[in-house]
């Protein structure tokens, strides 16, 4: 029997062929489809049926594709030719939430603001908050080291992640990490796990570091500048000052006007770029007052909320980016982080490119941390050949900057022409070779992240 039949024969009717739900399986977020179609998805619903496709794979030599709500920005779930997916999103019980040890264990498949909805009442929460949080999974946000607008004062994924539960390619299934906060018995394979893209495995579960729910108010700041570097400036400023707001955004001219046309606003004046500024906790407010300052003294225009439903509204604005640049054209949404202090250097160069290359490069950027969204957009589904080059003279200029490739994003399909050149051919075969060692067969999710490139 092939890979489909056996499939068919051990998991019956959760092997789904359905043509449109194949189209879907092909795509993700970020406006990219792979080549041809995939033979199939498995819609698993336990470990054990996540095993066995994994064996009927290992047996058969069929390549599988990891796949959970499809909200990635990188390519690395899209599914195509001869190839299984493996679908994580109907994974969804939480199976404990402990309060007293602050830790929960969830299945991949929660969305990660369900998640936080199922903690509120604890007192507890899970501090990851991707600007996708109501629409992407634990489990995808853990694969792709996700970060957020909180990542500058909570850390990104990476930090909140206590163990995996992890299916090799062969059906095997490794218990990684701990629940104590404290545990360092051998190699870091939860660490390894994080951020890996599903190419060494399939994330089954997840022992996650939680925190108690902050107390005291929260101060929201909008501040208006004449320039992108100016308000870059201001952003470096308030980090430079000490002051640690939980969020800290930042919108060029170009994103703003794309935001306010998507969601009905008043026009900005041309070369506006706004920073989007909260604090929280029991010192909110002397903070708030302390960020103005600073802001002020960097020519902006300040406003200040202390209310929360409002700075809610305000934030809105931000999480609205991705949808706007949607309604303008494909587009292929750039991650590239650089020390907070490079910002406005790096808005230089984005301005330069822009000339170069004859292009306007909306951008935003989780400005408390260095990480900035640089937005190609372009019509037709295969990326021109002129962005491309746009887009290597960017990570050039990130890398030139003592800055890295992707923040948050991940590598997948997109990125991985330039992986080779960030690490350095060494450690690029280093990496490989580690990959290798967890999938010897390379099923897992191939032609990703370590794909070679002419």
């Amino acid at each position: 029997m092939n890979a489909i039949e056996q499939l068919r024969e051990a998991l019956g009717d959760i092997v789904d062929t359905d043509p449109a739900a194949l189209q879907v399986a092909r795509g993700d977020r970020s406006g990219h489809t792979a080549s041809g179609t995939p033979l199939a998805i498995v819609h698993a619903l336990t470990v054990e049926h996540v095993q066995q496709v994994c064996r009927i794979a290992t047996e058969t030599r069929t390549p599988i594709v990891v796949r959970g709500a499809g909200t990635g920005l990188a390519g690395g779930a899209n599914a195509g030719t001869g190839e299984i997916v493996l679908s994580t999103a109907r994974m969804t019980a939480v199976h404990e939430i402990r309060p007293d040890d602050l830790l929960a264990v969830v299945e991949p498949g929660i969305l990660n603001a369900d998640l936080n909805d199922m903690l509120a009442p604890h007192g507890l929460w899970w501090a990851p908050d991707p600007a996708s949080r109501s629409i992407s999974t634990v489990g995808g946000n853990i694969a792709t080291g996700a970060g957020g607008l909180l990542c500058a004062k909570y850390g990104v994924v990476r930090d909140a992640v206590l163990g995996v539960d992890l299916v090799l390619a062969d059906g095997r299934l490794l218990h990684l990490g701990h629940r104590s906060v404290k545990g360092v018995t051998g190699l870091d394979l939860t660490s390894l796990v994080i951020g890996s893209e599903g190419v060494l495995g399939v994330i089954v579960g997840a022992t996650l570091k939680l925190r108690r729910l902050v107390e005291g108010t929260t101060c929201t700041i909008a501040a208006t500048f004449p320039g992108v570097r100016t308000a870059a400036a201001a952003s470096a400023a308030v980090t430079a000052a000490g002051i640690q707001p939980a969020i800290m955004e930042l919108m060029d001219a170009a994103s703003l006007a794309a935001v306010a046309s998507l969601l009905g606003l008043p026009s900005p004046s041309a070369g506006t770029a706004q920073l989007t500024i909260q604090t929280d906790g029991p010192a909110a407010a002397a903070e708030a007052d302390a960020v103005v300052a600073v802001l002020a003294a960097h020519d902006g225009v300040v406003q200040v909320s202390h209310d929360r439903e409002e700075g809610e509204r305000l934030l809105a604005i931000r999480r609205s980016m991705h949808p706007a640049m949607a309604a303008l054209g494909t587009t292929l949404i750039e991650d590239v982080s650089v020390p907070r202090s490079a910002m406005p250097a790096m808005f230089d160069e984005i301005a330069r490119i822009e000339r170069e290359y004859a292009l306007t490069i909306p951008t935003v950027a989780h400005a408390g941390d260095g990480n900035l969204h640089p937005n190609f957009i372009f019509e037709g589904p295969e990326t021109p050949p002129h962005v491309w080059a746009a887009a290597d003279a960017l990570f050039r200029a990130a890398i030139a900057l003592g800055g890295t490739l992707t923040g948050e994003h991940g590598i997948g399909t997109l990125k991985s022409r330039w992986l080779a050149e960030e690490l350095g051919a060494d450690q690029w075969e280093i990496q490989r070779q580690v990959a290798r060692v967890f999938d010897p067969l390379g099923i897992l999710n191939p032609g990703k992240v370590f794909a070679a490139h002419a």
